[in-house]
């Protein structure tokens, strides 16, 4: 019976919806028959709510001429009080009845909320003290054809926000400072960079054959052309070609695709910074990225402690360093006869651990246990250092140690935000992890390199030492947003059609 009455109650609220959406047409069908287009060319505005409000507060009463939506009407006998709202800002408008009669009337007539009216007024306090444009002018800019009360309500409870984010920005202003944060974390990491002496750059998207990064790709079709090509999923490649040729420093924010699974942690789109450093090591590299990190956490936040879900994230401190062995024995509680080659096993039952095809040596062993027992315990910026060499193919090794790799991430939050490591410039070597990565994917890692023939010939010119760090800009703007699902943090995040109904 409850089912029955829910089925009810949906049915009708739908037919309010469309009653509410007819008599809006039916309303520029009666505007265009009196002149009134309801979308017309755009008139200059001199002013914004905040603009108004600011000068309000230093006593400055003056016309003004904005343009913002309509989110509250509220109709009297002899007056009409609006609420206009630019994102944070509201402005509220009063039209009288005893100071233009057709104007009152128009607007009782035609206006709805959701609308976008020009409006030219001037300011002065109400009897209550409170800031008010007394209106003499109003001219609809666009106008707005469904409730849209109803359709913001309809946006609380299910995951339509992000497929009508338009909607979601109007409902909830205050998503707009979300996005204006992620702008200026952005342009402080590109600051910073360009006041090293680094250079942007851009490499392609569509790549022949994927690269830069172990993940399965997303795969497209050119069609002038005859060939199957990749959405990059990474632009390390491209970027360490350019080295090559002579740049020393670079950078590029870019776009990459990976065709894996959405969590709150990840979005198969999503956004890297991606720097490269001739002559340095991946410890200078560290330090450069601490520092980075903190100088855009205090232009972002304006405090080095910054709250995430139960957390103070302290940015403040030097990040601690760890080598993944180490951090497995802390965090596991383990001893170091636990991760010999006779009894490393024996954890992975122990946790019900599973490997991938192909990925069964000492080393992706351990990587396993740190993502189980570590990982999500990382809360204050970290880095971990030692990788095993079989899960950096890039990488160059460690110069005292042939087994591990001269390589870094950074974790925060139980997330890793950066990854870095001295890059492999010996063409040679480059070639037979290729082959070692290619022999993965044979054996079903379809996340394994493709051997890049092109690439290796690069290298062959003489690549020289250098570092290289992909830091992920979704992931820091959701620590420095106090966001807990990557989708808060795209505008457009990735959905599927049951989660965008």
């Amino acid at each position: 019976m409850k089912q029955v009455q829910k089925n009810v109650v949906d049915a009708l609220r739908n037919d309010a919806v469309l009653e509410d959406y007819q008599q809006r047409l039916d309303k520029v069908t009666s505007m265009r028959k009196v002149g009134i287009e309801p979308w017309p060319v755009g008139k200059t505005v001199n002013a914004t709510c905040k603009d108004i409000i600011d000068e309000f507060a230093q006593s400055k009463f003056r016309e003004y001429q904005i343009s913002e939506r309509i989110t509250g009407i509220e109709l009297k006998a002899e007056k009409i009080k609006v609420v206009l709202q630019d994102t944070l800002y509201k402005i509220e408008l009063e039209l009288f009845y005893s100071n233009n009669p057709e104007l009152y009337n128009q607007f009782k007539k035609f206006i709805d909320i959701g609308d976008i009216i020009w409006v030219s007024g001037f300011s002065y306090k109400t009897d209550k003290g409170t800031l008010a444009l007394k209106v003499h002018e109003f001219v609809l800019q666009s106008k707005c054809l469904h409730p849209i009360e109803q359709a913001m309500d309809s946006l609380k409870k299910t995951q339509k926000k992000y497929y009508q984010r338009y909607l979601d920005l109007i409902a909830f202003p205050s998503i707009h400072e979300t996005f204006k944060k992620r702008s200026l974390i952005i342009s402080s990491m590109r600051n910073y960079l360009e006041a090293f002496g680094f250079t942007e750059v851009e490499t392609p998207m569509l790549h022949t054959i994927p690269g830069g990064a172990t993940a399965k790709p997303f795969i497209t079709h050119h069609d002038a052309v005859g060939m199957d090509v990749y959405l990059r999923i990474a632009p390390e490649l491209y970027l360490k070609r350019l080295i090559v040729g002579g740049f020393k420093d670079i950078f590029e924010i870019n776009r990459n695709f990976r065709n894996e699974g959405i969590s709150h942690k990840h979005n198969p789109e999503y956004t890297t910074i991606e720097f490269y450093s001739a002559s340095r090591d991946y410890i200078w590299a560290m330090e450069f990225v601490e520092m980075m990190l903190k100088r855009v956490t205090m232009a972002a936040c304006k405090n080095f402690n910054v709250t995430y879900g139960d957390h103070i994230l302290d940015f403040s401190q030097p990040f601690r360093r760890m080598s993944m062995q180490n951090a497995v024995l802390e965090y596991g509680k383990l001893e170091e006869k636990d991760l010999d080659e006779d009894r490393i096993d024996h954890k992975l039952i122990k946790y019900n651990i599973s490997l991938a095809e192909g990925q069964c040596s000492w080393g992706h062993k351990l990587v396993a246990l740190f993502e189980h027992l570590v990982e999500p315990y990382l809360v204050q910026p970290t880095f971990i250092t030692h990788f095993p060499i079989e899960v950096s193919p890039l990488s160059k090794t460690d110069f005292q140690d042939a087994s591990i790799a001269g390589r870094f991430e950074l974790y925060i939050a139980g997330m890793e935000l950066c990854n870095g490591y001295n890059e492999l410039n010996d063409p040679l070597h480059q070639s037979d992890r290729f082959k070692q990565q290619a022999k993965a994917r044979a054996q079903g890692d379809d996340s394994a390199h493709f051997y890049d023939e092109e690439y290796i010939e690069a290298l062959s010119y003489a690549m020289p030492p250098m570092v290289g760090v992909g830091i992920g800009i979704d992931r820091l703007v959701m620590l420095l947003t106090n966001s807990d699902s990557i989708k808060d943090v795209i505008l457009f995040p990735a959905l599927t059609k049951k989660s965008s109904g």
